[in-house]
């Protein structure tokens, strides 16, 4: 950890260096259009489900989760649509009864709409609804865990055969208090700007935060890490965010730094140490648990296909080998160069491009 007295010219340094990877994640986000469309869209889906005639449907909660219940989208890779993922808690539907059933009742009412009929597509535990080159919605249903303390839920597993524990509404409380938590820098110069938000769906908020930020850029580093890599290997966002989640808690309630960065660097660092080994009979497992449910492991995966355990290992260590580089550097083309390798040439190169018309604009106004 960063314990020494801040020293001026570095300290600046990073700081313009988290300047910019900030500028950099504001433009990897949703779009405020992309966030309002996804807005309406989800809010008809919600009043469609709940006007379904059949009373099991009638009370139910539709609720934003993932990334964009979390403020940490991250625009993906290759294609225009993102994800926006969708829980739908049915109040009344026992856990005795079969999950296949809860998914069928709630694909048989969206088929009813003509317009989703057409854009409905199954997947394994959810539905999707496509909206062409745009977004898709993937509304995946839930009901009460009744021995969860903490407000649990229970979703079908993969084969639709029984119910596991989940707890989506909890986890985003829990992550959304760590992202309230400040580090302290010895010399103020955290990023505030303003911000909005807009319930029940989750509104863009810009500022977001060192852990918020500290996420999407891990997801867009994992991104192009494993762009070319044909394996389905590359490390889950919940991993990803649950060990940054962890780490940052721990750095702020343990240290002082001198910049934002620096807060980003060391919760990079820390992540590992938070990946839980266990013994299951007799057999060691990997476990990233959800904290705020008994029973949900994240990397439930990698005890059955190592190759994850190896691609988790190999590209956490090139992210934090990555973002420690870039606060040593000096000179707008070497800190570009690098941030273009890591993160992408084509958001870094438009970051960049904006930032000198801003200044070149500033100087010529004698501002």
């Amino acid at each position: 950890m960063n314990l020494q007295p801040a020293d001026g010219p570095a300290t600046l340094r990073k700081s313009a260096v988290y300047s910019i990877l900030d500028d950099i994640c504001r433009d990897l986000e949703l779009s405020e259009a992309q966030l309002a469309a996804a807005k309406t869209s989800y809010e008809a889906v919600a009043e469609w489900l709940s006007g379904s005639s059949n009373p099991i449907l009638r009370d139910l909660r539709l609720y934003a989760h993932g990334s964009v219940g979390l403020g940490t989208t991250v625009k993906p890779l290759g294609r225009e649509d993102f994800d926006v993922d969708l829980i739908c808690l049915v109040l009344g539907f026992a856990a005795d009864r079969s999950p296949a059933e809860l998914k069928r009742l709630i694909g048989d009412r969206l088929r009813e709409h003509a317009r989703y009929a057409a854009m409905l597509v199954e997947k394994k535990r959810c539905w999707r609804l496509n909206y062409a080159r745009e977004f898709h919605l993937d509304v995946s249903p839930t009901i009460i865990n009744f021995r969860c303390t903490n407000g649990g839920e229970l979703v079908p597993d993969k084969k639709l055969r029984d119910w596991k524990p989940t707890n989506p509404s909890g986890y985003r409380a829990l992550f959304e208090a760590r992202a309230k938590l400040l580090p302290r820098l010895r010399q103020q110069r955290a990023i505030i700007k303003d911000h909005a938000e807009v319930e029940p769906f989750p509104a863009r908020v810009t500022g977001q935060g060192v852990l918020r930020r500290t996420v999407q850029l891990l997801k867009r580093h994992r991104d192009i890490y494993f762009q070319h890599t044909t394996e389905e290997v590359a490390p889950i966002s919940i991993v990803i965010t649950t060990l940054a989640a962890q780490a940052y808690e721990y750095c702020v309630r343990n240290f002082t730094f001198d910049t934002e960065l620096d807060v980003l660097v060391d919760t990079i660092r820390m992540m590992p140490h938070f990946i839980e080994t266990r013994v299951v009979n007799g057999r060691r497992q990997y476990w990233v648990p959800n904290e705020t449910t008994e029973g949900e492991n994240f990397a439930d995966r990698w005890n059955t296909e190592p190759a994850r355990v190896q691609a988790f290992f190999a590209w956490h260590a090139k992210a934090f080998s990555d973002f420690e580089k870039v606060a040593t550097l000096e000179g707008v083309d070497r800190i570009t160069t690098n941030l273009e390798e890591s993160l992408g040439d084509t958001v870094v190169r438009r970051v960049m491009d904006k930032r000198t018309e801003t200044i070149s604009a500033a100087r010529g106004a004698n501002k």
